[in-house]
């Protein structure tokens, strides 16, 4: 549950781009940007703040990165300029990597013979929190404007950092790390240096990302013209249709745990190339839509559970720094695929936008082919 609410913090802007953009005077170039600065926000909030949970109490780290949060939502709720929109929207994508701090703790907490099925099951949270941040923006934005939906967030936001402080555990199955803070983040740079696994499962993660945020940063564009022209609760809504997602994430985790997780990312790599045969028909048929967010959503969280799955198992004592360097390639792909996809669109149409996502995708599954017989694939169990 805490997982999916801070995570939706990243998206709550997606169905209201256009909205927002009208709203501050904005041109379609600019308003693509917000998706993107609060991407490359997350991304440094990924580098620099998610490896603290290796050297600090996890429990306090977290309280204090949602109290800070909830002033970063006030930023954007109260925004009155471009300039302020966007600097607040960085800031909220900086602090809601408490999410992955969360992820990490739950994972060293699990054991390892289960902890594919406990990383799943977060996922699952986050996937919800995704699926329902669109959802909610858009209704809440078509009841009282797009304002009332951070200043929603930045009150549930305060509420969970008080229920946070009193049911998280004071203290980790894995003790901190005697470390500074400056040779901690040089440690996660050795980490990559060190493991192929890590490089290869973080090349997959920015990869299917830049695929997902590619059909997610631009879908409402299409959605909000003829021949649909549906309202911000229809498009926010239509990420329910995504709910497979959340079942392949919990899915993911039972089969790493069975040691299938190279066949389990190459079928859906596989899965989310095809997705956009169908999403490439969005302008003619809303049902080729659906069915290409159903295989999009579920193809990305099953490989984005294997992935955290195996990259935790190397080292757990470092599995905040795994983990958050992990998710910078995350970050990194999210941002390419909203600024590219946005751009596109307004250059050559729904059609490219398509063919950059399966592009992405394609990569993707060239890249599982040409590496599926190394021993990189499995990670040690712990």
């Amino acid at each position: 549950m805490a997982c999916g609410a801070a995570v939706a913090n990243v998206y709550f802007s997606q169905p209201l781009l256009v909205t927002m953009g009208h709203d501050l005077a904005m041109s379609p170039a600019l308003v693509g940007s917000v998706v993107t600065l609060t991407q490359i926000g997350y991304g440094l909030g990924l580098f620099f703040l998610v490896p603290l949970g290796d050297i600090a109490d996890r429990r306090r780290l977290i309280v204090a990165q949602l109290l800070l949060l909830v002033g970063a939502l006030a930023l954007v709720a109260a925004a009155r300029s471009a300039a302020v929109l966007l600097a607040g929207m960085a800031a909220t994508g900086l602090l809601a990597v408490v999410t992955q701090t969360l992820v990490a703790f739950a994972a060293s907490l699990a054991p390892p013979a289960g902890r594919g099925r406990v990383v799943g099951l977060v996922t699952s949270g986050v996937v919800v929190g995704i699926l329902l941040a669109r959802t909610a923006s858009g209704l809440l934005a078509d009841l009282a404007g797009w304002r009332s939906v951070y200043v929603a967030s930045a009150s549930l936001t305060a509420l969970l950092a008080l229920v946070l402080h009193r049911v998280l555990p004071r203290r980790g199955a894995t003790p901190p790390t005697p470390l500074r803070y400056g040779p901690l983040l040089r440690s996660t740079l050795t980490l990559f240096a060190r493991e192929r696994l890590l490089r290869l499962r973080a090349a997959f993660c920015l990869l299917v990302f830049a695929s997902f945020s590619t059909l997610w940063s631009s879908v409402a564009l299409p959605l909000s013209e003829a021949p649909y022209h549906l309202s911000h609760s229809a498009i926010g809504a239509l990420g329910l249709i995504g709910v497979a997602g959340a079942l392949a994430a919990s899915v993911a985790g039972r089969l790493n745990d069975r040691g299938l997780s190279r066949r389990t990312t190459g079928i859906a790599l596989a899965l989310l190339t095809a997705s956009w045969l169908p999403l490439a028909l969005t302008r003619h048929s809303f049902w080729a839509l659906v069915v290409g967010v159903v295989l999009l959503d579920l193809a990305v969280q099953a490989v984005h559970v294997t992935n955290q799955t195996l990259i935790y198992a190397l080292h757990p004592d470092a599995g905040s720094r795994l983990i958050g360097g992990y998710m910078v390639f995350y970050s990194i792909g999210s941002a390419v695929g909203a600024l590219a996809a946005t751009s596109l669109y307004a250059a050559a149409g729904w059609g490219a936008v398509c063919a950059l996502g399966a592009g992405f995708s394609l990569l993707g599954f060239l890249l599982w082919a040409l590496t599926r017989g190394g021993s990189a694939e499995s990670a040690p169990r712990r």
